[in-house]
């Protein structure tokens, strides 16, 4: 993780600067942009191993640079966004961004989700031939490449709703309160609301819903959670 490449894309050059001296006394080879017009070409041309980026931006906004850059890219992405509300629906548009963080923030803060990330990238990794897929019911999960497969149909998750249905089809049957999902689902142990695990699991049935009855796959269990049948 020393000496990972991190680029900070955040218009307030206060705040991005702030960030690059935490992360440079982390260890880390840190560098900030302060618009979204060339964000994509300078993320190919540096090829950083995360990307810290701002919601609003001039030139372009951080939701159109997240999209552009999965289309060649799995980059891990922490997206700073200035409202709390504005997580869940982040989550609902399928930004691609691995993990949000709300102003203000402290940078300490920042840094220790950076790491995390990174820890759980580098795991993904490490994955054994044994561990890449699971097959439950017409739905194929391969953790290496997080490719989800519904009746020969290849479904577009987040990295997130992935984890949270792998946690689910891993052990049919087996009833995941939300808190459960949650640690499965944020491997920096952070703490999200129900409503946000609520909303992952409507847009993991919405996705699947095409090519699998979902809403009889995915079962609510009130007052508890979620399984998988």
């Amino acid at each position: 993780m020393q000496d990972s490449k991190v680029l900070v894309i955040e218009d307030e050059q206060k705040i991005a600067q702030l960030l690059v001296d935490y992360l440079t006394l982390d260890g880390f080879d840190a560098e900030a942009i302060h618009e979204g017009t060339h964000a994509v070409e300078t993320i190919k041309q540096m090829e950083p191993d995360m990307v810290i980026l701002d919601l609003m931006l001039p030139g372009k906004d951080g939701i159109s640079i997240c999209k552009q850059v999965r289309a060649f890219s799995d980059v891990p992405i922490l997206m700073l966004t200035a409202r709390v509300d504005e997580i869940d629906r982040l989550i609902g548009l399928d930004s691609g961004a691995d993990d949000y963080v709300c102003k203000p923030f402290l940078p300490k803060e920042v840094v220790a989700r950076v790491k995390a990330i990174l820890r759980r990238t580098k795991g993904r990794e490490q994955l054994t031939q044994s561990d890449k897929s699971i097959e439950y019911r017409g739905i194929e999960l391969t953790q290496e490449s997080f490719k989800c497969v519904v009746n020969a149909n290849e479904v577009e998750l987040t990295p997130v709703e992935f984890r949270m249905l792998h946690t689910l089809v891993a052990k049919p049957g087996r009833v995941y309160s939300r808190e459960q999902l949650m640690q499965a689902s944020y491997k920096d142990e952070r703490i999200v609301s129900d409503r946000t695990i609520d909303s992952h699991i409507k847009n993991i049935r919405k996705k699947l819903a095409p090519y699998i009855a979902s809403d009889e796959l995915i079962h609510s269990i009130y007052g508890v959670g979620y399984k998988i049948d």
